[in-house]
């Protein structure tokens, strides 16, 4: 076969893999955690406003998020597009760059590369808007670079030296990430150098001088820059100064994971929740896969010559030195490496050491190449299989956004501005209380125009005492720098809303006893619901929210459920009973029983006690608990005076047993 003919069809392999891994869901995932700030600000500020918004952060990542959202929409599909290329960019350039380090060998760097491209430890691909710029662009500029100084040993050309500083220059000095993956390039210039230890050191040292003079400035000027104020881009802040005892705990933990784990997890994560369908389909995916990739690389992937044992024993100890300088920087600042979440963003850095950790184990252990072939397929399989499942979670958040966007829209069709909406916490994985503000804003405020933010989101549970949230007190100051905005508000200005993990949004008002009706909730959420403010939603106009990027969706329980309880609100009694029997007669029910209350409400203040005295029946035979919030409902409906006697009233609240 060609040579030409077999670079094309591994290019073509390498573009399947991709959209194997990362493709097959993409029309249905979105936007995710940081990405909605980022997009809310190109949006509504522009794509200069990055210049300032990163630096008191990352001065030098500005420009990045000026230069790719120029270039694109705050789109959440023209992200996932984007994001696809750039993973298959960077397994072009990984093949490429391996290829400079292992230029005698053929096979190796391209399985290497296949590794990199579905690296299963690293699951934010999907957080697009963020993880591009913030990680896998100066992640691209890095592999470039440790190519091009491989490639320099061979050429001696001045101009692949100055290309290879460059690169380093636009890999290090955007984020803190790839701070410890220079150790790296040291580790495998003395791997593949020729000559006695000693010689191999003098030329290392010769050929990484440069680099290290930009690796101990990027250094200073971190210590430098982050001197002024506390580094707060990370939500989390170290508990404790990190102990020897603690750092060996983090180190294996760290070698365990990248090393070993990832590899197999997601036969853990799947056999663990079958027979879910998207566990038989990522088994599926991975036996398929499987198949193929064994088929082809048996057939077009040669025995490399030679074996080059010693630089491989060599690349056991640089992957995993590599893997701990990975983890060095956020091991500094006491942060975790928790798989599946967040924070296996981490692995981005720890990702080329455990590549090279891997590749020398297979290849000093198996000696058959057909074994070692299949054995490869296996894992760059599981990588595309723990990858697919990364992928349907990610379109479950967006599904689980949607829903709460649409939600809020129907219960909360416009607000006052300077709102606080406070909330224990939404139910859903990967946004936090400071992603739902910017989505919020652009609901509620889309003709905005740069001036302080008009609304916040803020979890109680995560801000009650801290400088945002500092109490619960009336007329209490509420501030937030949201980058290069403010907002100001007070705790006089708050709606209090509330979401279980299996119910609908809704809106607590301490008038209709929700402080003792969700009393059961966490202590300093309870303790918000006094503060609530109901008036604040602007129940008439003409304009309504409107969720973006998001169809509405077809009718369900909880689209009657915020329909009624604003209906309630506006005092449309008759309005919220007609959806109560719509939905019941389209045999839609609860899955919180506390939802039923919306509709005992309406009933009974719309004069149709014995629907109420029914749904109270029927709420309490679902949970026996309910008897209180039961009866509160039937003595704020006897409190307002309608649509019936006191005396009717009082003979439905004995009937349920309510004490006195």
């Amino acid at each position: 076969m060609p040579i030409r003919s077999q670079t094309t069809q591994q290019t073509l392999l390498l573009a399947i893999i991709t959209i194997l891994a990362y493709g097959l869901l993409l029309p249905f995932t979105g936007f995710y955690w940081d990405d909605w700030p980022f997009a809310w600000i190109a949006q509504f500020l522009g794509p200069a406003e990055f210049i300032p918004a990163f630096m008191p952060f990352r001065p030098f990542l500005g420009p990045v998020f000026y230069l790719t959202t120029s270039l694109i929409a705050p789109i959440p599909l023209y992200w996932q597009v984007f994001a696809l290329i750039i993973r298959f960019l960077i397994g072009i350039t990984a093949w490429w760059m391996f290829q400079q380090i292992f230029p005698n060998r053929k096979t190796l760097p391209y399985l290497a590369a296949l590794l990199m491209l579905v690296f299963p430890g690293y699951s934010q691909h999907w957080v697009a808007l963020t993880h591009i710029n913030q990680e896998l662009i100066p992640f691209l500029f890095y592999l470039l670079s440790f190519g091009f100084t491989f490639k320099s040993i061979r050429t001696q050309k001045q101009t692949d030296i100055t290309i290879a500083l460059l690169l380093q220059i636009c890999g290090i000095f955007p984020t803190e990430y790839f701070f410890g993956i220079e150790g790296i390039r040291f580790l495998l210039l003395l791997s593949v150098l020729p000559g006695t230890l000693s010689q191999r050191v003098t030329k290392t040292l010769k050929v990484w001088l440069p680099h290290l003079l930009l690796w101990v400035l990027n250094a200073a000027w971190l210590a430098f820059y982050y001197r002024f104020g506390p580094y707060n881009s990370y939500e989390v802040a170290a508990a404790s100064t990190p102990n020897i005892l603690s750092f060996l705990t983090q180190a294996l933990d760290a070698l365990w994971k990248a090393g070993f784990f990832i590899w197999i997890q997601v036969l853990v994560l799947s056999v663990s929740s079958l027979p879910a369908p998207a566990s038989l389909l990522t088994l599926g995916l991975v036996a398929l896969s499987f198949f193929f990739l064994t088929r082809f690389l048996l057939r077009s992937a040669k025995p490399d010559e030679p074996n080059e044992k010693a630089i491989l024993i060599y690349l056991i100890p640089t992957g995993i030195l590599g893997i701990l300088l990975g983890r060095l920087p956020s091991l500094a600042a006491n942060l975790p490496l928790t798989l599946q979440s967040s924070y296996d963003r981490f692995m981005i850095s720890i990702m080329l050491g455990a590549t090279l950790f891997i590749i020398a184990i297979l290849e000093l252990l198996i000696k058959n190449h057909r074994l070692r072939i299949m054995t490869f397929s296996a894992l760059i399989a599981l990588g595309i299989g723990q990858q697919f499942f990364n992928a349907n979670i990610f379109r479950r958040d967006w599904q689980q956004q949607g829903n709460i966007y649409w939600q809020m829209a129907w219960r909360i069709p416009a607000l006052k501005p300077n709102t606080v909406l406070l909330t224990h916490q939404m139910p859903i994985d990967y946004e936090t209380d400071l992603s739902f503000t910017a989505p919020i804003n652009w609901m509620y405020a889309p003709e905005y125009t740069r001036s302080d933010l008009p609304y916040m989101l803020l979890y109680t549970e995560k801000r009650i005492g801290g400088s945002t949230l500092p109490s619960l007190e009336r007329d209490a100051a509420i501030q937030y720098p949201y980058r290069t905005v403010n907002f100001e508000s007070s705790t006089s200005n708050v709606v209090v809303i509330y979401m279980p993990p299996n119910g609908c949004l809704r809106v607590l008002d301490p008038q209709r006893g929700h402080t003792d009706i969700y009393d059961n909730i966490a202590e300093p959420f309870t303790q918000s619901i006094p503060l609530s403010d109901p008036s604040r939603i602007i129940i008439e106009g003409n304009r309504s929210a409107l969720p973006m990027f998001f169809p509405e969706p077809a009718a369900n329980w909880c689209f009657y459920f915020t329909q009624a309880e604003l209906a309630n609100q506006r005092g449309d009694y008759s309005a919220a009973a007609q959806l109560g029997n719509e939905a019941f007669h389209s045999g839609l029910r609860p899955s919180d029983p506390r939802e039923w209350l919306v509709f005992i409400e309406a009933y009974a203040m719309n004069g149709d006690r014995e629907r109420a005295l029914d749904i109270s029946q029927q709420a309490l035979k679902k949970d026996s608990k309910m008897l209180k919030a039961v009866c509160m409902v039937w003595e704020f409906a006897k409190a307002q005076g309608h649509a019936g006697s006191a005396q009717d009233f009082e003979a439905a609240i004995l009937s349920l047993n309510c004490s006195p």
